[in-house]
């Protein structure tokens, strides 16, 4: 381990609740727990691969790893944009991506996100309804 708390390894095993198994030189595998940005499937590729990952120790703890990313080879293609997907018909246009979706002009943007939230941001938002104009949520906050 590395004077900073930092090194390389190789994820060897992972499971459905967000640990993994580490290879980091030593005799026996680490249980590490991993950052919130990785995904089960981006995982579980790391582990197919053989790829390395950046490991991080708090405090400079050993029995404490935590994969804080993937490290990706140094002859592999640049990363590609993730594909967006678009359906239109007569009546509804469907955009679907799989981080989020951003619609900006000017000062004004809505954007989606996979995570369920939704934000809308502006200098001026005006919501008009001739029928029930209805907010709902586990909670609301005015101002």
């Amino acid at each position: 381990m590395g004077s900073l708390g930092v090194e390389i390894g190789r994820i060897v095993e992972c499971d459905t609740s967000g640990r993994v198994l580490l290879d980091c030189g030593d005799s026996v595998p680490k249980l590490a727990r991993v950052v919130a940005d990785l995904t089960d499937e981006q995982l579980t590729a790391a582990v197919e691969r053989g790829q390395e990952a950046l490991i991080a120790y708090p405090n400079g703890d050993p029995d404490r790893p935590i994969v804080i990313g993937l490290l990706r080879p140094p002859d592999a293609p640049a990363r590609q944009a993730a594909p967006l997907t678009a359906t239109i018909d007569d009546e509804t246009i469907s955009l679907e991506a799989k981080k989020q979706i951003v619609l900006k002009c000017g000062k004004a943007s809505i954007t989606l996100t996979r995570a369920g939230k939704v934000l809308i941001r502006g200098a001026y938002v005006l919501t008009r309804s001739s029928g029930v104009n209805r907010v709902k949520g586990g909670s609301v906050q005015i101002n």
